[in-house]
């Protein structure tokens, strides 16, 4: 007598787009009692879609895969080009037992070998409180200068959203004549102020002062950050900047011309401007507190 072999159980396909809930919780969830979820549609409170809409984000959202207990996702299912912008549909899931809000984060485009196609943050508070154990569908616009290449044409299939989750520590620049004039203490000291202090937020450039001083000619030098929170390396040409002292008044202003001074992703250059004595005002200035900021 033959004994057929029981067909084994096929295993789970998860989604594939979903990460640690902790990433946005920042806290470890209880371990839940199931290993499947599947989520529930949920709409955003200002969402007033007609049926016909609804209908078609409820079919696509009852053939999403499960997810594992704790965790969050991005899964698009459709993208189309309308004007300069990239449109994807897509869930924003959740398998925790209770409602989270999701924190400014930059999403990825990715092609069907998985490489990056385009990468913008998308400030995800707007999306409110996504309840436990529930999909909210959100379209995502991408513009071509978010695409790496400047490349926006559509794939055809196999591309795929993404949180961007590794977040590369933002570290200090040091231009080589910086590098040269700097004991090793001071370079140290610097090294350590930009690793303690809050980093630009992605894809953002700002400044940071450091240091103002009068020289013995009435000259203002004013040394500073320029942080860069992008992906990417930036050149920076020119800079118009305005200086306060601690009574708000404005003390020093004027632009500056740059031999293409570069700054690495996700750093933080040093670098002392000087405004001429024309441009400055010493009249009754308060430097116990001071900005500097562009123009």
């Amino acid at each position: 007598m033959f004994k057929w072999r029981k067909k084994e159980k096929e295993a789970t396909v998860y989604d594939e787009g979903a990460v640690d809930a902790s990433l946005f919780t920042g806290k470890e969830e209880e371990v839940q009692d199931t290993e499947e979820v599947y989520t529930e549609l949920s709409f955003h409170p200002d969402w007033h879609l007609p049926e016909e809409e609804a209908y078609v984000y409820r079919f696509y959202n009852s053939d999403l895969p499960p997810l594992k207990p704790n965790q969050v996702s991005v899964s698009g299912f459709d993208i189309q080009k309308k004007d300069q912008n990239i449109l994807v549909k897509a869930f924003l899931r959740n398998s925790l037992q209770r409602g989270i809000n999701f924190k400014p984060t930059s999403i990825l485009l990715l092609d069907k070998q998985g490489q990056i196609m385009a990468r913008k943050h998308f400030d995800l508070t707007d999306v409110g409180l996504l309840p436990g154990r529930s999909s909210r569908p959100w379209i995502f616009a991408f513009h071509q200068k978010d695409f790496i290449n400047g490349d926006t044409n559509i794939p055809v299939n196999g591309w795929k959203l993404a949180f961007e989750t590794h977040t590369r520590k933002h570290s200090l620049d040091l231009e080589e004549t910086w590098e040269k004039s700097l004991d090793t203490k001071e370079i140290d000291k610097l090294e350590e102020y930009v690793s303690n202090i809050t980093p630009p937020k992605p894809g953002e450039v700002n400044f940071l002062g450091l240091q103002v001083t009068f020289g013995h000619e009435g000259n203002l030098h004013v040394t500073l950050l320029v942080r860069n929170g992008n992906e990417e390396d930036i050149t920076l040409k020119s800079i118009p900047l305005i200086v306060e002292d601690a009574t708000g008044k404005v003390i020093a202003k004027g632009g500056f011309k740059l031999n293409d001074l570069k700054v690495k992703a996700h750093t933080s250059k040093p670098w002392t401007f000087v405004f001429p004595k024309n441009k400055v005002n010493r009249d009754e200035v308060d430097l116990s507190r001071w900005k500097v900021y562009p123009k």
